[in-house]
């Protein structure tokens, strides 16, 4: 088995990886970062199959990572994307009300917004139409003039082509198999000697924390999400369309939104997947991994912190396809299943369960110590975040390193 050694080395090659190992590297351009990934292309998990959409940071908590994140990763992926040559669409988004009822939590994520230093404005039927002629809302919206598109791939392939030009190294199809001591990682085919070691491998982020004796209260729960895509509505519509969430789950809801080329799509959903990469049919199917699910969603099920009868009733008939566009169809005028008729890529959550408060993590989650950080909990909006997150996670790292 062959032997490599490196200042830092990254586990997992998705957009937080690749935008972590790129940070350290600005900062030190000196060092040696050495990226290992179990696949034979970077950002094949959620980062490449994620929505695109570049949120403006009014959802979140004001007192919560992920508020600060966005907001700041807003600006610094846009950046990003303009000396990369990557288009960003601006669209905006609007938020709509399907009822009385949801005034109030419309008027909540308008306070959050403005707490959390977002541009968002409270707009009513008129000024909706002007915005986006299709959409339908009770009385009120959201315009969030911030939010936009961009294509997932080409940020993970600028990001990669980025890191490499400042001296990175990724080595693909190595598995993290095992750690040694001295911080020794045992790969598919080689080991690695590393001063210290960043896990970010996203659905596998916990069973690598664990090898560490990190994270061990917490568990991965995949969720499956599902998109279709319309064809004939290219460019027929203007903004992002989406509704009011529930506050009880981490989950947006069903939205209509824009890729970057135009493209209208509907999606996602939030159904509990039963092994972590469970995209499509059997493929990637691990019996020990739909064991631990089943018995890890009974524990959500009994959670007072999540409606979880709520949750499936309202996910499990969006595998029918005419029940997701229906749902969508609340949202804007002219929504016909007859026009969905491309199945996007299924993309999976990975979504971090703590098993002492029975409770699905709603923030970002980090553990570590001289020797290794985890990013245990990276869900949406971690594309948008990534690097405000990166520059985050390292200034973690370094004090980390450094107190010892």
């Amino acid at each position: 088995m062959n032997n490599k050694t490196c200042d830092y080395l990254v586990i997992g090659a998705g957009v937080i990886g690749l935008a972590i190992a790129r940070e350290i590297l600005l900062q030190q351009p000196k060092v040696k970062v050495i990226i290992i990934d179990k696949e034979n292309e970077v950002g094949l998990h959620a980062s490449g199959r994620n929505s695109g959409v570049l949120h403006a940071g009014f959802y979140y908590s004001p007192d919560s990572l992920k508020a600060k994140l966005t907001r700041d990763g807003n600006k610094l992926l846009r950046q990003f994307c303009q000396e990369n040559d990557v288009y960003v669409k601006e669209v905006g988004k609007v938020v709509v009300t399907k009822n009385e009822s949801e005034e109030e939590p419309l008027k909540e994520l308008y306070r959050r917004g403005i707490e959390n230093g977002v541009e968002i404005e409270i707009i009513d039927k008129k000024q909706l139409k002007e915005l986006e002629p299709r959409a339908k809302t009770f009385e009120k919206a959201l315009w969030s003039p911030t939010t936009g598109s961009a294509s997932p791939l080409k940020v993970i392939k600028a990001l990669e082509k980025s890191f490499i030009s400042l001296g990175g190294e990724i080595l693909l199809g190595q598995s993290f198999v095992s750690k040694e001591e001295n911080n020794v990682v045992v790969c598919s085919s080689l080991k690695i000697t590393a001063g210290h070691i960043i896990n970010t491998a996203g659905l596998y982020a916990d069973k690598v924390a664990h090898k560490f004796n990190f994270g061990k209260k917490y568990r991965m729960l995949p969720f499956k999400g599902l998109y279709w895509y319309a064809p004939s509505q290219t460019n027929k519509l203007t903004r992002h369309i989406y509704p009011i969430p529930d506050a009880r789950n981490p989950f947006l809801g069903v939205h209509l939104t824009l890729t970057d080329e135009g493209k209208v799509k509907v999606g996602p959903t939030a159904i509990p997947a039963l092994w972590r990469e469970n995209y499509r049919l059997t493929k990637n199917f691990k019996a020990s991994e739909m064991s631990q699910v089943l018995l890890d969603l009974p524990r959500m099920a009994i959670s007072p912190h999540h409606d979880f009868l709520a949750l499936l009733k309202q996910e499990l008939p969006k595998y029918s396809r005419k029940f997701l566009v229906k749902q969508a169809s609340l949202l804007a005028e002219g929504v016909n299943v007859k026009d969905f008729t491309v199945r996007g890529k299924s993309g999976i959550r990975a979504q971090l369960f703590d098993l002492e408060k029975n409770k699905l993590e709603m923030d970002f989650v980090i553990e570590g110590d001289k020797n290794s950080t985890h990013v245990l909990n990276a869900v949406s909006p971690a594309w948008t975040c990534a690097l405000s997150f990166s520059k985050y996670v390292y200034e973690i790292m370094h004090k980390n390193i450094g107190a010892n």
